[in-house]
């Protein structure tokens, strides 16, 4: 009798391994302000919904739709910020061709230009993903705060 279920297969494992992935170029796509890494994350069609973070943090940012718009929106608003993104505690599960994941994104925002103020915020990340080609791509990004330490209005440039 095997003990490997559709979960814990060899293909299952890379498939989540990939879902993953694409966090991370998500997150390094920010991090070097790489639009093609960044929008490489994202679907076409996608949606990036920002709002119940940015709420929290006393800004309204409506979704964005389109993975090129979505790049574009993030690498202009973050633009005057130096920033890292990491990803923890990511939970993938597979649907065929489609992926749900869940993780904590810890993410550091800091002036370009003064780096003795800054903003942390640690954000939950609930992504619907879609395998194209040989990668996965977000299709639909909800991101809500969890915690926030320092200066909001860092965001803001303020």
């Amino acid at each position: 009798m095997s003990t490997t279920d559709s979960t814990t297969s060899p293909t299952a494992i890379e498939d989540k391994f990939a879902v993953v992935e694409t966090l991370y170029r998500y997150a390094a796509g920010l991090d070097l302000r790489d639009k093609e890494l960044l929008a490489s994350a994202f679907a076409d069609d996608a949606v990036a919904d920002f709002g119940p973070a940015t709420k929290k943090a006393g800004q309204e940012y409506p979704p964005i739709n389109g993975g090129e718009t979505i790049a574009t929106a993030l690498l202009g608003s973050l633009g005057h910020l130096d920033t890292t993104h990491s990803l923890s505690n990511p939970r993938v599960t597979l649907d065929g061709d489609t992926a749900h994941l869940e993780g904590i994104v810890a993410c550091q925002h800091l002036p370009r230009a003064d780096h003795s103020r800054h903003v942390l915020m640690t954000n939950r990340y609930d992504v619907e993903l879609v395998r194209q080609g040989d990668v996965w791509v977000v299709r639909h990004l909800t991101v809500d705060n969890a915690w926030t330490e320092g200066d909001p209005s860092v965001l803001a440039g303020i």
